[in-house]
């Protein structure tokens, strides 16, 4: 991993609501705290990160988690309990990596679907931007969008839920 992703991720978390950030690819290990100011904190298994990880990571420790419970009550207000609850009759579209989550290809072109909207396994849903690079997301199934769980320019995680999808 070269130092500028490290600083796009940075930038990333810092600009959003996270509190803590993990990622770990081939070996490389890369966790993020923000502390009480706001600054995103970064240790990783690289040689010039690794001095720090004791220093940065274990102060904010125990602040952490008096915050998480806040950001999980968020997003279960956001999503009702009663459609993610019911795996069966709901297929979940879920974001392949960490990024930004945009509903249309661009600030001033319509989203690529709405609630209700009827979709094809192979049709574009949403961009999910990582480090510079706009991926499309599929709907990977037949069917109608039954809910959009994330917002316009929100921060999503790997393996995060960002549509249900009520299937054929």
């Amino acid at each position: 991993m070269k130092i500028q992703e490290i600083r796009e991720i940075i930038k990333l978390v810092d600009g959003s609501s996270i509190e803590e950030f993990s990622y770990e690819f081939e070996g490389v290990k890369v966790k993020m705290k923000k502390s009480g100011s706001g600054n995103a904190q970064q240790a990783g298994s690289s040689s010039v990160q690794a001095p720090q990880t004791p220093k940065t990571v274990e102060p904010p420790s125990s602040p952490a988690p008096a915050k998480e419970p806040d950001a999980e009550e968020l997003v279960s207000q956001e999503a009702p309990e009663v459609l993610v609850d019911n795996d069966s009759e709901y297929h979940k579209i879920l974001s392949p990596m960490v990024g930004t989550f945009y509903e249309s290809p661009s600030p001033d072109e319509a989203p690529y679907v709405q609630t209700g909207t009827k979709v094809t396994a192979d049709q574009v849903v949403c961009i999910v931007e990582a480090m510079k690079l706009f991926n499309e997301i599929e709907a990977e199934v037949d069917g109608e969008i039954a809910e959009i769980l994330v917002k316009d320019g929100q921060l999503v995680e790997y393996g995060q839920p960002l549509f249900l999808v009520k299937a054929n």
